[in-house]
This record gives C-alpha cells, structure tokens and sequence, in this order.
C-alpha cells in the first residue's frame, strides 16, 4: 500500500476519490421544526349576533282637522322643532266664533230664567203655608225651578261644545317632535277627519331601531340556557351606522315580538337609543351589535389555527404531549372579534399551533414555543368583521 502511493501517477487519482467520496456523504440530519401554539383556556363568553335594522320614530303624530275652514295661516316652519301645544295652523273661525257667542248668550238667558223661577218657588212656599195657594200651585213652582235649572246645564254644554269648535280652528301639535312639510298652503279648503294628513310630527329622541332575528337562533339559545351553559344578562345594545361607525350613544333592548313571521322564519326586536343630536333619521338602515346571553365556559381558538379541507370540515394542528403534531377535526359557531368559538373537537389545555403550520404534518415531532398574549391576538389575526359579511360569519 505504501508503494501503491508513492506512486507519481495513481497518488493524484487517489486523493480525487478521497474527495469524491466525502462530497457524497449525506448532511447532518436537522432538528425538529420550531412552531408557535396558544394553550387553550375556558372564559366566559358574551354570544353577540349582528343583526340588521331600520329605524323608526318614537312618536309619530299625524296631524288631521277636526272642524271644517279655510287655512288663514300657516304658524310653523317646515322641518324645525316644534312643542306639544304649539299652534300650526290657524283657520277661518268667524261661524264658529259667532256659535260660541250664540251659547254664551243662551246662557245668560238660562241664568235669568232660573233667577226668576228660583223667586216664584219661594214666594209659593210662603203662601201656601198661609193657603193663599193651592199645593198644586206650589209644586208647579218647584218644577219650574228645577226645569230652568236644567235649561242652565243645556246651555253650558252648548258653550263647552261650541267653545271646542273655536278651540279646533286653531290647529296645534299633539306631540313634541321634528315636524315634515305642509301638504296645504294658505286658502286651502280642509275638511274634518280628512284622510290626508296636513303635517306629520316625529319624536326622534329617543329613536327606535327594529330588528330582526331567525326563530331558530332564538331556539338553540333557549335551549341552551335550559341546560345551563349559558345564563341570559341585558347589555347594551351598539349601534352601527350605513358606513359602519359606531353610533356614540349605546341602546337598550325594550321589546322582544311573541310571534315569528311565517314568510322569514323570524322574529321582531325593538331597541331604543337615545338620539339627542337626530343623527338617526327613521328609515335608516342599520346593524345593532345585540348580546343577550353569556356562555360560561367557552373556548376561543384563533382564526389562523382554523383551517378547512376541501369538504368545507374544519380541523386544527395541536401538539400532542409526546411533542408531536396531532390533526383533529372541530367545530365553530361563530367569530368571536379574531378568533373563533369552537363548539367541539378542542378542550382547555390543547396547544394549538398558530405559527408554522405550512412545515410541519400530523406525527412530526416539533419544538413548541408558547405564544406571547399580544401575539396570540394579533400575529396573523383576521380583523373583526364590519360589513355584510359579518352578519354571514356570525349565522355560520
């Protein structure tokens, strides 16, 4: 051997083998990939639907004529504020003004006549006592009294009843409220108890928002209460607007409807929220924000750890206790902000990978690292939903 390399020709090729050989050799074989998990723990969890509205006005006031005239003035000015009692309209009242005198007077005459019968009977009494006149006489004189007494009562009603009219000439807002335009001008004819409304006054503040809501979720959450994982608490509702900001003041659940719409499967809400400003305008599309319930032991799971397979089955990465990778197949209900809220397949104390999932498989031992809170939030999250889609999301 020692002769074969000092040989000046075979020396050379033996070294090129020796440096073939440890090109070829296999790399040192790497760790176990690193992956970042969020132990999972049991908190309470307020079950929040975004459901879709309209608003409606507090108050609503027609305003109708209750007399017959012709529109002298028009006392308000269209879309401002006006108070409950405040004159809108003022119409001809001269035949109703001249029926309230006619009363007046006819009263006054109904007075007189009581003086006077009220005279007769006291002198008739005298004189019967003295048989100057007969019983018959006397009674005659009592019921005389009586009579223009009675004609006094006739009489007060006619000035209480004409004074209505007159009063009814002058129109005024039975509510406070944001009155609408006038559909009658000056000189216009109205007739009473007319079909058209002259104004219509609105109480926007406070200002209703009425929702709707499937029958079924109101099942399963019934049920749910009943086996006593969810207890039932009123918060306030929050109100978001068309563009989707958040309305400043918060409303309150006032009324829930006892029967569900056979076309829609679905049931009303009603919600009033305080509208000082009058930024709410009735017929208004909105999204209320609406937590009735809380569910004592839920479990959120963030967004990213969630995947779905081509069925549409969701399933998540865990790390077992032996370290390795573990697929499980779950459920969600429904978001919950950035994360989900698993129905089953997860428990407390699952470590659930949120990082790293594209290099790691089932069964492939890991290194797990623990993800820090701020993390576990916001590193790869999803941003909570703020449209039409969130309403989708949540009924998933």
């Amino acid at each position: 051997m020692t002769h074969f390399l000092r040989s000046p020709i075979l020396l050379p090729l033996f070294l090129l083998l020796v440096a073939g050989c440890e090109e070829a050799a296999p790399p040192p074989q790497q760790g176990a990939p690193a992956v970042t998990v969020v132990t999972l723990t049991t908190e309470p969890v307020a079950l929040t639907r975004q459901l879709p509205g309209r608003t409606n006005a507090y108050l609503i006031a027609e305003v109708r004529p209750q007399v017959t005239g012709i529109v002298e003035e028009r006392l308000f000015e269209e879309g401002s504020l006006v108070e409950a009692g405040q004159p809108l309209y003022q119409l001809d009242d001269a035949t109703y003004r001249a029926r309230y005198n006619s009363a007046l007077a006819s009263l006054a005459r109904a007075k007189a006549t009581v003086e006077v019968a009220r005279l007769n009977a006291t002198r008739a009494a005298e004189l019967v006592k003295a048989n100057a006149v007969s019983q018959q006489e006397h009674e005659n004189a009592i019921a005389a009294l009586q009579q223009a007494e009675a004609d006094v009562g006739v009489a007060e009603a006619a000035v209480a009843s004409s004074r209505v009219e007159l009063d009814y000439a002058r129109i005024t807002s039975p509510i406070a409220g944001r009155i609408g335009k006038s559909t009658v001008t000056q000189g216009a004819l109205v007739t009473a108890d007319q079909a058209q409304p002259l104004a219509t006054v609105q109480q926007l503040d406070p200002i209703y928002v009425d929702l709707t809501q499937s029958s079924s979720e109101l099942l399963q959450l019934r049920r749910a209460v009943a086996g006593g994982n969810v207890r039932t608490e009123d918060t306030p509702v929050t109100i978001l607007l068309e563009d989707g900001t958040r309305f400043d003041h918060e409303g309150k659940l006032s009324f829930a409807d006892v029967s569900v719409d056979p076309s829609t499967g679905s049931y009303s809400l009603r919600v009033t929220v305080p509208n000082p400003d009058h930024l709410l305008m009735p017929g208004m599309y909105v999204r209320a924000m609406l937590s009735n319930a809380v569910l004592e032991d839920g479990i959120l799971v963030p967004q990213q750890a969630i995947a779905r397979d081509p069925k549409g089955n969701a399933n998540a990465l865990l790390v077992s206790a032996d370290g390795t990778v573990e697929q499980r197949t779950v459920e969600v209900s429904r978001t919950i902000g950035d994360k989900w809220l698993v129905s089953s397949g997860l428990m407390a104390g699952d470590r659930v990978i949120v990082e790293g999932l594209q290099k790691v498989q089932p069964g492939m031992p890991v290194e797990a690292t623990e993800a820090a809170p701020a993390a576990a939030d916001a590193d790869g999250a999803a941003p909570p939903p703020a449209g039409p889609e969130a309403t989708a999301a949540d009924r998933q």
